[in-house]
């Protein structure tokens, strides 16, 4: 239980933490929010390495949970703001290969924990680095011209184009700017706007797809993965480094295609293969397979799972919204379909054994398996593609006139 509460403390906080992101970045723009998200990251970080009992513990992982749910909307922002068009699906994808960088780093600095029993407070205080190196280096960093634009600082706005962009694309990229933004929309967004209305569309698709990115069940085979591998004979440090390089190469490739093939295919065969993958699990849960065979599929289709999950269902979802929601909700929408993530997220971490107990692995991947179907129908039924397009011709398109 203690261990539980340990793991689900964090994401009950990332799950705050992504309800105010949207207010957050808007309120004080999308640098400040990088910033002010590193905060509790720190302070948690240096609570959890110092305490002595498991009270102290909890809140320090509340405290790194609430910076990890106000971290990724932001940083979705951020990216899809800043980036040339022609390169925008490139460069979200970077957020996913830096998130299996920092996994893999991670298990290499939690290794020693094995022989040193202390070892587990040097991983806490470790963790502070990035935390503290994320709120210099954005100091230096550009302010989002869009948040700049929408809070009615076009000139400011003016000089950070020209800062990314460089002077000649300022005039093109500001023109760009004024046909859906009007400079004038700095008036409240009320939570009643994202569940109804002209809204009400785009809201839907973000959180179903953020819902059914979570219950293809992509963390329950992260959570699960060592015990397969252990079966199959592999020692856990080279079973997690096969995991992380398996999701690195994944993300690697949707980084080259992204702005080729577009977000929607790769959405479609990500999950479709996943659905593949998951089928591998449940014929090598099945009785045909042999004790060796059967691990050794199980590890297999468990890398191909995670694969398949890292080349579209991993980095798409954030991008693709942080592309389709308007200006004028980009922050707040965010948040609500990141904070409908973590929920998904906390259930799935918090139920995966007991289901696994109860109804069997072959059952468990099989549902899993048909949740990942669901994804594909769906984004071929309403993900619209975004690759090449601006922000604000993706906004005209999508949203209906008033």
């Amino acid at each position: 239980m203690a261990e539980g509460l340990v793991v689900s403390t964090c994401l009950g906080g990332a799950f705050i933490g992504s309800l105010f992101s949207g207010w957050i970045a808007d309120g004080v723009g999308r640098r400040r929010a990088f910033q002010l998200c590193a905060l509790p990251m720190i302070i948690g970080a240096l609570m959890s390495a110092t305490t002595n009992d498991l009270w102290g513990m909890l809140l320090g992982r509340l405290f790194v949970g609430t910076g990890m749910g106000l971290g990724p909307p932001v940083a979705a922002l951020y990216v899809a703001e800043v980036s040339p068009t022609s390169v925008r699906g490139a460069f979200g994808s970077l957020t996913q290969i830096a998130t299996c960088l920092g996994l893999m780093g991670s298990l290499f600095i939690g290794i020693p924990a094995k022989e040193i029993a202390s070892w587990w407070r040097v991983c806490f205080v470790v963790s502070i680095i990035p935390a503290v190196a994320l709120a210099i280096f954005m100091q230096f960093c550009a302010e989002s011209p869009h948040w700049l634009f929408k809070r009615g600082r076009a000139a400011e706005a003016e000089t950070e184009f020209e800062k990314i962009l460089g002077g000649v694309y300022v005039k093109s990229a500001m023109a760009e700017l004024s046909k859906a933004d009007r400079g004038d929309e700095v008036d409240t967004v009320k939570l009643s706007e994202l569940l109804y209305g002209r809204y009400f569309r785009m809201i839907f698709i973000g959180s179903v797809l953020f819902a059914l990115q979570q219950l293809s069940g992509i963390n329950a085979v992260f959570y699960f993965s060592s015990s397969v591998f252990k079966n199959a004979g592999v020692p856990s440090d080279i079973a997690n480094i096969c995991v992380g390089i398996s999701n690195l190469s994944g993300s690697v490739v949707a980084m080259i295609l992204m702005d080729k093939l577009g977000r929607k295919v790769l959405l479609l065969g990500s999950f479709i293969g996943m659905a593949a993958s998951l089928g591998i699990q449940v014929a090598a849960a099945s009785s045909f397979a042999s004790g060796s065979v059967s691990s050794y599929m199980s590890a297999a289709g468990m890398l191909l799972v995670v694969l398949a999950f890292s080349l579209g269902a991993g980095p798409v979802p954030g991008l693709l919204l942080s592309e389709i929601f308007p200006s004028r909700i980009r922050a707040k929408a965010m948040a609500f379909c990141m904070a409908v993530h973590w929920v998904i997220n906390f259930f799935v971490g918090l139920l995966f054994l007991q289901l696994l107990e109860q109804l069997g692995p072959q059952v468990l991947y099989t549902i899993f398996a048909t949740f990942c179907l669901i994804g594909a129908a769906f984004v071929k039924r309403n993900v619209v593609e975004t690759k090449g397009k601006s922000l604000q011709e993706i906004e005209i398109a999508l949203l209906p006139q008033e």
